[in-house]
């Protein structure tokens, strides 16, 4: 695999051991580093994207599967592969739904990262030993479904309708007609099957927090 990687993890340690990972088994030009979100997403705004991205669920910024749904929102064509010591069935069928090219537990040798990029290079989707697939969607899976079928910019008003904004004040801050707010709410709350503002609010908060603990089922 060409081109450069990116790796997301606050925990140093285990980033310079995915770099030295990364050096083994592919032939990347450069690995860079992101201890958060907000800096994975500037690195993304200042070059060509990488050829591939490592991501941990848990970060400072974020938590959840809404970290990786905004780096596919920025870096669509790139591969993500989630790289996390959380490895319950409805997490990884989460992240897979939400647009992961793969799911790795942190404990595992070089020869399953080696694989995990080698099936991604062939169009495949890599999934852990021990992952039972479900023969049907869960509530759960449809839902980070849903998500990942906004645009940005309907992303980043949902953002602010989390934050408690107004269309006024979210117009404001997007310098945008505040008609032209009220249709993307309009168009959202369609995509998530919900009928009011703080529906919406609650889909998005099920991203960031229920998909980081076991599933209770």
């Amino acid at each position: 695999m060409q081109g450069w990687a990116l790796v997301v993890d606050d925990h140093p340690l285990f980033c310079d051991a995915l770099e030295l990972t990364l050096r083994s088994i592919a032939d990347f030009s450069a690995i860079r580093t992101a201890d958060c979100l907000e800096d994975a997403l500037k690195q993304l705004e200042e070059d060509n994207a990488p050829s591939i991205i490592l991501l941990d669920l848990n970060l400072p910024d974020v938590s959840g599967l809404d970290g990786l749904i905004r780096l596919k929102r920025q870096a669509a064509q790139t591969p993500v592969i989630i790289v996390s010591s959380m490895t319950d069935n409805s997490i990884i069928s989460g992240a897979i739904v939400a647009g992961a090219s793969g799911f790795v537990p942190k404990h595992s040798p070089r020869a399953v990262f080696k694989e995990a990029i080698e099936r991604i290079e062939r169009g495949e989707i890599f999934k852990p030993a021990g992952y039972v697939e479900s023969s049907t969607t869960s509530e759960r899976d449809e839902t980070m479904s849903r998500l990942s079928s906004l645009t940005n910019q309907q992303a980043r008003i949902l953002d602010l309708i989390c934050e408690g904004k107004l269309n006024k004040q979210i117009a404001f801050d997007l310098t945008i007609a505040e008609t032209t707010v009220k249709a993307h709410v309009t168009a959202i709350m369609r995509k998530l099957g919900v009928q009011s503002r703080t529906q919406a609010v609650l889909v998005a908060q099920d991203a960031r927090f229920s998909k980081v603990l076991p599933s209770s089922e």
